[in-house]
């Protein structure tokens, strides 16, 4: 089954990314070409293109992040759209096969149907990309720590134990150097300095809290509040049946966010009397525990965005 593709709307191209070259499908032609993945080609197609038109691509590992490159130096517009959404879309439309070809030209009907919902793509803050490195690995790091400890700490395992304790040195070694280089980053950037120390004065969230939801919520406070829900994956959405109703659930969203603001949730419990106060009201009003704590962790991100926002508001000096 082929997906019919309207040619009376404004022109949309699909992009089918990989390593090498890229697929581009156009509903105008309805044809579909190859180019080379390669900086000096890319800036050829989008030097091609009308800058009314829109380029819809895949996030393929970091494989499109030159082609978006050389769109937005021409001043092009694209959207980079979630593969899962785009896999979906797929096959709502009975379409079993898979090539580069038909997942191109599925992007151009995608784009092409939700063109109106799709944000475009802006460019990125370097900055703020290394931090997010920067705190992936660290957090990587930390994990791998806990399950050496363990194993080192496991019966039986003595004989290892020297073995354990060089492995432990070394990532704690990575780990303070890890932890200098986010603190020298955090300190010469100032829109993210400033970030941070708002963040750092919401009772709940510590530095190395704050500075992990800054990295990897870059979208905080330039979106509203339930777009910056549903990001961190708190948003909830309805589980009703007939006339069954059910707790709402809080599904999607990026995890490592969850798990930051899980732990931001917990020290406000304590430290914060506002949402301690507003955790207490609803475990009294049968809420279970955790249900609470979600509602905590949705507060502190609608909290953290409102902070953040009139800093990203401000133009540069």
């Amino acid at each position: 089954m082929m997906i019919p593709i309207s040619t009376s709307l404004p022109r949309v191209l699909g992009c089918d990314v990989g390593k090498d070259e890229i697929v581009v499908f156009d509903a105008a032609s309805g044809r579909a070409r190859r180019i080379p993945n390669r900086p000096e080609a890319l800036a050829a197609f989008a030097a091609e293109l009308d800058h009314d038109c829109l380029i819809v691509c895949e996030a393929t590992g970091g494989y499109e992040l030159a082609l978006l490159a050389a769109l937005l130096a021409a001043g092009v517009p694209a959207h980079r759209a979630d593969a899962r959404k785009v896999k979906a879309f797929i096959r709502s439309f009975g379409i079993l096969g898979k090539s580069d070809t038909i997942d191109a030209k599925a992007l151009t009907r995608y784009g092409t149907e939700r063109r109106a919902l799709l944000p475009l793509w802006r460019a990125r803050d370097e900055e703020r990309v290394r931090l997010q490195s920067l705190v992936l690995a660290r957090r990587d790091l930390v994990g791998d720590r806990v399950a050496y400890q363990n194993r080192r700490n496991a019966p039986g395992a003595e004989a290892l134990r020297g073995t354990f304790d060089a492995l432990i040195a070394a990532i704690e070694n990575a780990i303070a150097e890890i932890e200098a280089e986010i603190r020298a980053l955090t300190e010469s950037c100032d829109p993210i300095r400033e970030a941070v120390e708002a963040l750092v004065a919401i009772p709940g969230f510590g530095q190395t809290t704050a500075v992990a939801v800054v990295a990897l919520l870059p979208e905080l406070g330039t979106i509203d509040n339930k777009q910056i829900a549903a990001l961190a994956g708190l948003a909830p959405h309805p589980h009703q049946s007939g006339a069954e109703y059910r707790y709402r659930r809080t599904r999607g969203g990026r995890p490592e966010v969850k798990k930051t603001l899980f732990m931001a949730a917990m020290a406000a419990r304590r430290h914060n009397p506002e949402l301690a106060a507003f955790f207490n009201r609803l475990v009294a009003r049968g809420k279970k525990p955790i249900v609470a704590l979600t509602a905590v962790m949705r507060k502190l991100v609608v909290i953290a965005n409102a902070v953040v926002k009139p800093l990203r508001a401000a133009p540069a000096a």
